[in-house]
């Protein structure tokens, strides 16, 4: 039987350099990360910024995967042409057909490790199951955000993005890197264990669905008025009562929440540029599906 082939993505974000240098070393050694008798094709996503210590080039990568700009001829922007790169070698129908992808992210916002997985597709919230059952991180869902589309795993019937932190970009430490070693490791278990017929799932799983995200108090002019209130910074995950202060602006004013919410990438300092002071989720328990099951034992097996 032929090998089912995972891709696994490092480096979607120049600036997040962690993982990217784990694949070096790995590439140096084939031994140094267990593969669970999976064919991975590792890459840098973003191979030109990545040489730089940029995030991007001409725009960010991982909005870059929409249909419209896959479906696009030659562009003059960097990262367009190279999500059509990616998709046309790894994609479904391509030279190194993948139906997972994985992609390694970091992140400077103290929320630690979590999955990202966006929209409820079901193969995704199997193998997001898989992996908080081994390893406990949290599981966030992104959904119904017309801002934010276009990502990397969307175009593969199988995607979960792995943030790891908290680490500035462009900063080599040597615990994150054992963290994406770590979680890599136990995502092909798990995928390994579908493929034998032995995967183990929770009855449940704990999910923080996306809300929406709050851009930064702004000035008339459009600069930012306030600063992340000092009560709130680190606080990802945890519950920030209706009352209590989220802003502090420069002249000594409190801007306080209006309701009960659970934050997360808190001052991410990535999220600037697109206005997002942090965005907001809401804690649910889910039961496991056996939709969910079939769907990757259909993908997988």
């Amino acid at each position: 039987m032929e090998d089912f082939q995972v891709l696994v993505v490092a480096g979607t974000h120049g600036n997040e350099i962690n993982a990217p240098w784990l694949f070096e070393k790995w590439w140096k050694d084939p031994q140094l990360c267990k593969k669970y008798g999976l064919k991975v094709h590792s890459v840098i996503g973003n191979p030109k910024a990545y040489k730089s210590g940029i995030r991007y080039i001409d725009r960010d990568l991982n909005r870059s995967f929409s249909l419209n700009f896959l479906n696009s001829s030659i562009s003059n922007q960097y990262e367009v042409n190279r999500a059509n790169e990616l998709f046309n070698m790894y994609g479904i129908g391509g030279n190194y057909p993948c139906k997972i992808a994985l992609d390694f992210h970091s992140t400077t916002s103290s929320m630690g490790s979590c999955l990202v997985i966006y929209g409820r597709r079901p193969a995704d919230l199997a193998l997001a199951s898989l992996i908080q059952f081994r390893l406990g991180l949290p599981i966030y869902l992104h959904e119904s955000d017309e801002a934010e589309h276009g990502f990397l795993v969307e175009r593969w019937p199988c995607g979960i993005v792995v943030e790891i932190g908290p680490v500035p970009q462009g900063l080599l430490l040597s615990d994150i890197v054992h963290k994406n070693k770590l979680i890599m490791e136990v995502c092909f278990e798990e995928i390994s264990k579908v493929k034998s017929g032995i995967a183990h799932y929770p009855h449940q799983i704990v999910i923080h669905r996306h809300l929406g995200s709050l851009d930064y108090p702004r000035g008339e002019n459009g600069s930012q008025d306030a600063l992340i209130h000092e009560n709130i910074q680190g606080m990802d995950w945890r519950t920030i009562k209706k009352g209590s202060p989220l802003f502090h602006s420069i002249r000594g004013l409190d801007i306080k929440s209006t309701e009960n919410i659970i934050p997360v990438f808190i001052n991410e300092a990535a999220y600037a540029e697109k206005k997002i002071s942090m965005s907001l989720t809401k804690k649910e328990i889910w039961e496991t599906s056996n939709l969910w099951i079939s769907k990757i034992n259909k993908l997988i097996c």
